[in-house]
């Protein structure tokens, strides 16, 4: 399979938007507290913009079947990095799963974010989503926190 990976571009949007509601809506079973739809999770066109993202697609036959985000970002003044890279917006079609596209996304990701200086890098997946969690484990990631949460029952 012929796959391209390259930097997305305002011409992109409307795509990328459309995976967007994907993400949202494989994400949805795993998280309850999501809004009603119509939802969005991300400013796209500042991401394209932002001199400190990089937005990734990868394309079959130039059209877009996968997707992600880098973003520097400023650590907490307590950890000992001061900057890290903070990955998202990951998204591949259905029909393209399994052929590796998240992997070479997230390669180039991590190479975007080494040539800028960032050696600490971060995503945020939810805990039930095994097949994601597997993804980035693939590649290298490894659990770090897991966030709780308790709901008042009034």
């Amino acid at each position: 399979m012929d796959i391209q990976i390259r930097k997305a571009t305002k011409a992109d949007l409307d795509v990328l938007k459309a995976m967007e509601q994907g993400i949202i809506t494989a994400e949805r079973p795993f998280d309850e507290t999501l809004a009603q739809d119509p939802i969005s999770y991300y400013d796209l066109e500042a991401l394209i913009n932002n001199t400190k993202a990089l937005v990734l697609v990868a394309t079959h036959n130039n059209a877009i079947v996968s997707c992600g985000y880098g973003l520097e970002k400023t650590a907490k003044p307590y950890l000992n990095h001061t900057k890290y890279a903070y990955l998202g917006y990951m998204f591949t079609l259905s029909q393209y799963r399994g052929h590796g596209l998240n992997g070479k996304i997230l390669f180039a990701l991590k190479e975007w974010a080494n040539n800028r200086g960032l050696s600490e890098i971060r995503l945020t997946v939810y805990d039930e989503n095994k097949a994601a969690l597997r993804a980035y484990e693939k590649v290298g990631f490894k659990k770090h926190i897991v966030e709780m949460r308790w709901v008042s029952e009034e």
